[in-house]
């Protein structure tokens, strides 16, 4: 598996009984406390292996970092990602760093699946029920923390969230059996379920009140705050999304907001719909929703509901 339909990682498969998921993520801080940045880019980093039904074994950590600034940021920065990796029994085994001007954090990371067991985005079927295994509201929630204008209980419900393995989804996924999976990241919901329909030859439609958002998001929106990162996203999809005229602004900012290590968008039979979310809440994932289902309608379109 390689880049022909963006997946989240490639996969080599070695022999008949392993194949290695390989994949790299990072990107600058998003919070002040550096042990919370190198935590959540960790687990963002992780999040691909877990997207693949897989389990990650070893990672490298990938730094830019000022020459300027104090080290002890640094090693903070570095304690948090190992803390994380460590929680994910995933050993960090070296890296790199270059001077930067920008301090960026983050992995790259080797798992390992069984042959014909990794999960694609681009095996969902028509009939199959959409699972959400995250809330969403991140990007807007940081956006305000980073402007100043964020309850202190509302930024930390959005960094716990951000924290968390994906790691009860993947066991989630391979215990039920699943068709298609992607971890929900900067393309945001919409844009990931683009890439899912388009790769599948499929259509979907997502309702937007059964789609779980994090306390304090929808009155940030209500305030104009959201990154740039949504606004990019909301202009990417609306070629292939069909608004219901009752969806305002808002909500299509929402749909799209550009997730921080989000949660995995699982594309599941839908006589498996329940089995898994029971599995997903057994197994202590964030959040189990059903938010939606896959159909036989124009391929690579998303139909967007209230």
């Amino acid at each position: 598996m390689g880049a022909e339909t963006g997946d989240d990682a490639a996969v080599y498969r070695i022999n008949d009984e392993t194949a290695l998921i390989v994949t790299v993520d990072f990107f600058p801080p998003i919070t002040d406390d550096p042990y919370e940045f190198g935590a959540i880019a960790a687990a963002n980093s992780l999040s691909d292996v877990y997207a693949m039904g897989g389990k990650p074994l070893i990672a490298l950590n990938v730094v830019g970092f000022p020459a300027s600034l104090d080290k002890e940021i640094l090693g903070k920065t570095l304690q948090g990602g190992y803390a994380k990796a460590a929680e994910a029994d995933c050993l960090i085994v070296g890296g790199h760093t270059v001077d930067d001007p920008e301090p960026k954090y983050g992995l790259s990371v080797i798992g390992v699946v069984e042959p014909g067991k990794q999960v694609s985005n681009a095996g969902a079927k028509p009939g199959d029920a959409l699972v959400l295994s995250k809330p969403i509201g991140t990007g807007i929630i940081t956006t305000a923390g980073k402007q100043g204008v964020v309850d202190a209980d509302v930024l930390a419900g959005a960094v716990q969230n951000m924290a968390a393995l994906n790691r009860p989804a993947a066991q989630a996924m391979q215990k039920v059996g699943v068709n298609s999976a992607t971890d929900i990241t900067g393309f945001g919901l919409l844009g990931h379920l683009k890439s899912m329909v388009k790769g599948s030859g499929v259509s979907a439609e997502i309702s937007l009140s059964a789609v779980p958002v994090l306390p304090g998001t929808r009155d940030l929106l209500e305030r104009g705050v959201a990154p740039g990162g949504t606004h990019r996203n909301v202009s990417s999809v609306n070629d292939v999304v069909h608004w219901n005229p009752s969806l305002t602004d808002d909500d299509r900012m929402l749909l799209c907001d550009a997730q921080t290590s989000g949660g995995l968008l699982i594309s599941v039979p839908a006589d498996k719909a329940d089995v898994l979310i029971k599995a997903l809440r057994d197994e202590g994932a964030p959040c189990a929703a059903l938010v939606g289902r896959i159909s036989d309608g124009d391929p690579g379109t998303i139909v967007a509901t209230t």
